[in-house]
């Protein structure tokens, strides 16, 4: 968490995050060893992570939330450890968790719902989310959604500008 308030509150600015179309192209795929490549010529995982790691480096207090598949399908910790170490020690979490939902109702779930629940279960002060999926997001929390295009993820100038915006919307809010 960020800080403590006066009523003993904890102040969460959060950001959900997926891979796919996000911190890589979207065209992820599992080889005859299943393991996750990108199937795009040319491109390589993550190769877009670095934007984000600079994007919240004036940001200290923002944590990550992860909001990928890859933690379905494979774990938290794999996708966690997946990202640069700057990225990995922001991760608090992720939507999905077996405790609190069944794999098949969570999977059945648009993204924006899956992270509306989260939402609802650790109450961040603020929040948003970076995905290429924009279908079934709730339309009272669209607005909090940084819609990226599949295949230019992060690597996409007004993407970058938006996630500023909303960042510089927090950095004078207080964290603790």
């Amino acid at each position: 968490m960020v800080g403590i308030v006066d009523n003993q509150i904890p102040r969460l600015y959060a950001c959900y995050l997926d891979f796919d179309g996000v911190l890589h192209d979207e065209d992820v795929r599992l080889d005859a060893g299943r393991r996750i490549i990108l199937a795009t010529p040319g491109r390589r995982l993550f190769e877009w992570q670095e934007i984000l790691v600079d994007l919240l480096a004036c940001h200290p207090h923002v944590k990550i939330v992860l909001s990928t598949s890859w933690v379905r399908a494979r774990s938290f910790s794999y996708a966690k450890r997946q990202l640069d170490p700057r990225l990995q020690g922001r991760v608090i979490g992720a939507t999905f968790h077996r405790r609190f939902m069944d794999l098949r109702d969570f999977v059945a779930l648009p993204r924006g719902m899956q992270i509306w629940g989260d939402v609802l279960r650790r109450n961040p002060w603020d929040w948003f989310g970076v995905d290429d999926d924009g279908f079934g997001w709730p339309a009272w929390c669209r607005d909090k959604l940084v819609l990226t295009d599949e295949k230019l993820g992060l690597s996409d100038p007004a993407v970058q500008g938006d996630i500023r915006r909303r960042l510089q919307m927090w950095s004078g809010m207080p964290t603790s």
